[in-house]
């Protein structure tokens, strides 16, 4: 059959050609490009997927590049947000960065030409809409365990403005028609894609979108977006540690854009937009830096992020997913246990519960009353056995709110709007989700956000249970092995029930787990890693009241006016 044959190709090609001496070239309408063979892989780095952008411009198609384009470099990062540091991994590599950064990267096995037409998965870096680029992620195992188990893949990770060169919203913005200019990036490199990707062996119209973190919440903005038809340019969506989330409005923005305009005396311009823009690079990025980050105090409640503005983003997006306002798509979505563990190190100074509840009421809960404020405080208790990292104890008490502070964030940003999503595009799409509880044993931070990254990218382990699944999904949208596809070294011995499955509180055994069961009890099923290299069937029915109350306060505060 077909994969057999590619699998059979690609290995006699590789060893009697020599093809990693040969240097690939592939040309589009507006260039050709020259990219470096890794393997049994091709990688071409750096390619330009819009024209060279200045500040605040929205991206437009490439024009024509003569000449030979080197493609064996991953391009320069967008500017970057300066972070407070962390004890905890985290994307904090010291990039080569550029204002003109809009490039993507392709990995594709190397025997696939224009006639494979392979499925293709865009990943989108995550980094809280402050950070990262397209090289954060090594996709190339994935791309590899594709070719093995006879299900090849081709790969790319395209990169977007990030912090005020992204996410800087306000009405002057609105205006200019420059909002939410990270999201634009992310649609014109899916626009990319559709054009140009069947000349590297990809098929334009299976092409599955995804990410981590402010990368998942994108993809998920992205299946509600404005700008055009989520079907047209995915047909999947794999959401990492990010679910579509409240954004507010671009109001909502404009005091991080305020505070640029003085920060940059450009209070007394007649146009401050303008201004903004002409500010020397090195100056507007100092200012941009003395600004909240991710792991500072205000946390998570910050300023970059994608705004409702009518145009790219037409409503709160939990008020579109209320409503049913989104592309009807199979979606694979997960969550790490312990999420807001990294992002309540900026919080130490939070020691009681006064000061927890005015924190949590003017950050994340502004429109909601007191009474309702005071009912997420008791529902998330200061008795540290109840916080996060979860299932501890009292251990990893770094400070006597800490780990509530860390219970609350993950819940109100990662976790609680995942179960928002499923509640709601469960009854009208196929789901399936995971909960990621490896890691525990992290001091202070425990099964933290983005923990689970080398579940779905391994590096260097027997563990595939993940990876397999994403190759699945990203070949047939179904997380769970088919036969029909003929794949003979790929296991068969999990089964992905969907999220609106029943399943028994605890835990169910993967090789008993039976067909999908309408949901009666609430009790969804959730599939769990945990240690050592251990997957499970179990129940979402952790913190129900909790979350539940918190996605009540969260959604009155997205249709509030």
């Amino acid at each position: 059959m077909i994969y057999t044959s590619l699998l059979i190709s690609l290995f006699s090609f590789s060893s009697a050609t020599g093809a990693a001496t040969v240097s690939p070239r592939i040309s589009l309408q507006y260039a050709t490009f020259q990219g470096v063979n890794d393997g049994n892989l091709t990688k071409f780095l750096g390619v330009p997927f819009a024209q060279p952008v200045s500040r605040f411009e929205v991206p437009k198609p490439p024009t024509q590049l003569l000449g030979l384009q080197d493609a064996t470099n991953f391009g320069p990062a967008c500017p970057q947000q300066a972070l407070d540091p962390i004890p905890a991994p985290f994307p904090l590599d010291n990039f080569t960065i550029s204002e003109d950064c809009l490039t993507l990267n392709v990995f594709k096995p190397t025997i696939a030409n224009s006639a494979s037409k392979l499925p293709v998965f865009v990943w989108f870096f995550g980094g809280g809409f402050e950070i990262g680029d397209s090289s954060n992620t090594d996709v190339r195992s994935v791309v590899e365990r594709s070719i093995l188990t006879e299900q090849p893949v081709i790969i790319v990770t395209p990169n977007y403005r990030v912090s005020a060169f992204g996410f800087l919203n306000s009405k002057e913005m609105l205006a200019a028609g420059a909002t939410n200019l990270g999201i634009r990036d992310q649609i014109a490199a899916l626009e990319w894609v559709r054009r140009h990707i069947g000349k590297f062996g990809g098929d334009a119209s299976k092409v599955v979108a995804g990410g981590v973190s402010s990368g998942a919440i994108s993809t998920g903005i992205l299946m509600m977006s404005n700008k055009f038809n989520t079907n047209i340019l995915f047909r999947g969506a794999f959401l990492q540690s990010g679910s579509p989330t409240i954004t507010g409005s671009v109001a909502d923005g404009q005091p991080g854009y305020d505070d640029l305009v003085a920060a940059n005396n450009c209070t007394g311009s007649r146009n401050t937009f303008d201004c903004l823009k002409d500010i020397p690079f090195d100056s507007f990025m100092a200012t941009v830096n003395r600004t909240d980050n991710i792991f500072g105090f205000n946390s998570l409640s910050g300023n970059w992020r994608p705004r409702a503005d009518g145009e790219v983003i037409a409503q709160d997006p939990m008020v579109s997913v209320s409503k049913g306002l989104y592309s009807k798509i199979p979606i694979m979505t997960g969550d790490s246990d312990d999420e807001g563990t990294i992002f309540a190190f900026g919080n130490k100074n939070i020691t009681t519960n006064t000061e927890f509840l005015g924190y949590i009421g003017s950050k994340f809960l502004p429109k909601s009353s007191p009474e309702g404020v005071a009912l997420i405080g008791s529902l998330y208790p200061e008795d540290p056995s109840k916080g996060s990292p979860f299932d501890t104890g009292n251990a990893n008490v770094l400070t006597p709110e800490f780990k509530r502070l860390a219970a609350f964030q993950g819940d109100f940003v990662f976790l609680g709007p995942r179960r928002f999503f499923l509640e709601h595009a469960s009854t009208r799409q196929n789901t399936g989700s995971w909960l990621n509880k490896r890691g525990k044993a992290n001091p202070l931070v425990g099964a933290f956000h983005g923990s689970d990254q080398g579940i779905w990218f391994p590096q260097n382990t027997t563990d595939t249970v993940g990876v397999d699944a994403l190759i699945n999904f990203i070949n047939t949208l179904d997380p769970n092995y088919s036969a029909a596809r003929g794949a003979s070294t790929h296991r068969t011995d999990i089964y992905w029930p969907q999220w609106k499955t029943r399943a028994s509180s605890g835990s169910t055994s993967l090789s008993t787990i039976g067909d999908p069961l309408s949901p009666t009890s609430g009790l969804t099923s959730l599939l769990t890693f945990s240690d050592p290299e251990k997957v499970d069937i179990t129940a979402e029915d952790f913190r129900s009241d909790a979350i539940r109350s918190l996605n009540n306060l969260v959604f009155e505060a997205a249709i509030a006016k």
